[in-house]
């Protein structure tokens, strides 16, 4: 647990500046490959509880980094795109995340590094299972 509030604090440092809050940049990620996605999906794919992502959302889309539009006239149903500021954010983010993965694994050779992360995601599979 301290190890991802570790990695969580080196990233929102990294962004300091940029107005985002926690659990923004996971958010932004997620769209990066899933712009248009509805509420449920962002959510399930972040592992974030939907009342939680709906206070994301909402401070995302008053700072201009989202819109949130209907299709196909459902009004019960809302989907989230990135607008030209969100975009400007998400490269900050990848960014980000890119200078804080390459310092994770300073000194770390190749090998090691490509082990570590067949087991993180053999983990991730584990667990996933139960949700």
């Amino acid at each position: 647990m301290a190890e991802h509030a570790m990695l969580q604090k080196g990233l929102l440092i990294r962004l300091k500046g940029t107005g985002l809050t926690l659990g923004q940049p996971k958010v932004l990620d997620y769209l990066k490959e899933h712009n248009g996605a509805s509420q449920k999906e962002i959510a399930k794919g972040c592992h974030i509880e939907a009342g939680s992502l709906t206070s994301i959302l909402n401070r995302m889309e008053d700072k201009g980094i989202v819109e949130r539009r209907m299709l196909n006239g459902n009004r019960r149903s809302s989907y989230i795109f990135l607008t030209e500021k969100g975009i400007e954010l998400l490269h900050l983010v990848t960014e980000s995340f890119n200078a804080l993965e390459e310092k994770a694994f300073l000194n770390i050779p190749d090998t090691q590094r490509e082990n570590f992360m067949q087991t993180l995601n053999q983990i991730y599979a584990n667990l996933q299972e139960d949700l």
